[in-house]
């Protein structure tokens, strides 16, 4: 996909381009998920097979990674708030830059958790951060004439999963060497993406408005139509996190390998990055916020399912990797529509210049359902069960995240 193909000059006749800053902003994504996807997709293999940690412990620490991340965006978000994107982008991308050095040389069970809680926190400062901006300018270009805003926020994931696809791909080559040359290439390229950003971003973004930290989190804890989206977008974010944790298992079962493993993530980047454009537009147009992520939920549903249906045959080899395949497509087209609509819902919910707050709130309400739910996924790895039944619970969890949908959207006035 070439720059040209990211950014159309027009997004309808007569409708303004993108500023510059959007496009900065989604150029970000893609770089940030270039150095993180080069380390993530091996880090429960390095840490049960280097360092020998048990099946539920691996779960732990993904779910915590994940956790002190998503949920401590909150914080990252408010302080974006505050003090505006640069300085908050600038910090995290300095903690993600020392979180990978370390994780790189981290051999105990401690010293991993310290790595990737700073691993964690560096995403929790810079990624509530440019989603809100990107939330704000999407908009913004939408009150301009520019089309829906769930247009731009489709661009924006297409960018990230572009990165999501070169990451794994990067990591696999430099797994050759070993573990530590993974992380400190991922390392290396937010060295590149902090020294870019004390470049480019600017120092104060217009229309953008500072605010105190302290209150607007009681209207937010009120606000039941927020926290039902919160709910369950992050049933949607436990079901991603099982690339990472139920989806390892189940290749290297098949396969005796994780080798296809980095393909399976090539796989569901390279989909979002072809079919995301023409997704959105289509549930734009047909469906709506909800039902988009309604019918999104329901096809990850639908992808633990086929490999619950397929694992009693035990086979393996091509055909064993066949019903990992069609989960990660099934989880990446209902990722396709579920992501995009949900950030697209969150400015309509949001107070006035709480957008970063809320965003963060989005993310860290979910991060805490990951971390519960990984631990316990974990668990039923372990646990010794039919192999079908892990993937079934799996299957309910988003099934019955439909029910929790708010009703409809309820747009604001700007």
């Amino acid at each position: 996909m070439t720059v040209t193909h990211l950014f159309p000059r027009r997004v309808a006749k007569g409708a303004p381009p993108l500023s510059p800053l959007l496009r900065l902003l989604i150029l970000t994504q893609l770089a940030f998920n270039v150095g993180f996807f080069a380390v993530l997709p091996f880090l429960a293999e390095h840490l049960g097979d280097a360092i020998g940690m048990a099946g539920w412990l691996v779960g732990f620490v993904l779910g915590l990674r994940t956790f002190s991340q998503q949920g401590l965006f909150v914080v990252g978000g408010a302080l974006a708030d505050r003090y505006g994107v640069r300085p908050v982008v600038l910090a995290g991308c300095a903690l993600r830059i020392a979180g990978f050095g370390w994780l790189g040389h981290a051999e105990r069970t401690w010293t991993v958790v310290g790595a990737v809680l700073l691993i964690g926190l560096a995403a929790a400062l810079f990624s509530p951060a440019v989603e809100s901006e990107v939330a704000r300018q999407a908009v913004v270009h939408e009150e301009a004439g520019g089309g829906p805003r769930t247009r731009v926020l489709a661009l924006f994931t297409v960018a990230g999963q572009a990165g999501a696809f070169v990451g794994p791909l990067l990591g696999a080559l430099l797994l050759a060497v070993d573990f530590r040359t993974v992380c400190l290439a991922g390392a290396g390229v937010f060295v590149l993406v902090l020294a870019g950003h004390a470049w480019l971003l600017p120092q104060h973004i217009p229309g953008r408005s500072r605010i105190q930290v302290r209150g607007g989190v009681g209207p937010l804890l009120r606000n039941r139509g927020f926290l039902a989206l919160c709910c369950a977008y992050g049933a949607y974010l436990l079901a991603y996190n099982q690339l990472y944790l139920a989806l390892p298992a189940e290749v290297e079962r098949a396969a005796a390998s994780q080798a296809p493993l980095a393909w399976l993530f090539a796989l569901s980047s390279l989909l979002v990055v072809t079919a995301q454009l023409p997704v959105t537009r289509w549930a734009g147009e047909r469906i709506g916020l909800r039902r988009s992520m309604a019918a999104g939920l329901a096809l990850i549903a639908a992808g633990f399912a086929v490999v619950a249906a397929a694992l009693p045959a035990g086979r393996t080899g091509t055909a064993g990797l066949l019903p990992a395949t069609g989960f990660v497509l099934l989880l990446t087209l209902g990722q396709m529509l579920v992501v995009p609509a949900a950030r697209a819902w969150v400015p309509d919910l949001a107070e006035e210049g709480r957008l970063g707050l809320y965003t963060g709130a989005l993310s860290s309400v979910s991060g805490l359902i990951v971390l519960l739910g990984s631990a316990a996924t974990g668990t039923l790895l372990d646990a010794g069960l039919p192999p079908a039944v892990p993937w079934l619970l799996l299957a309910a969890v988003p099934a019955a995240a439909v029910a929790l949908l708010p009703r409809r959207p309820r747009p604001r006035q700007r």
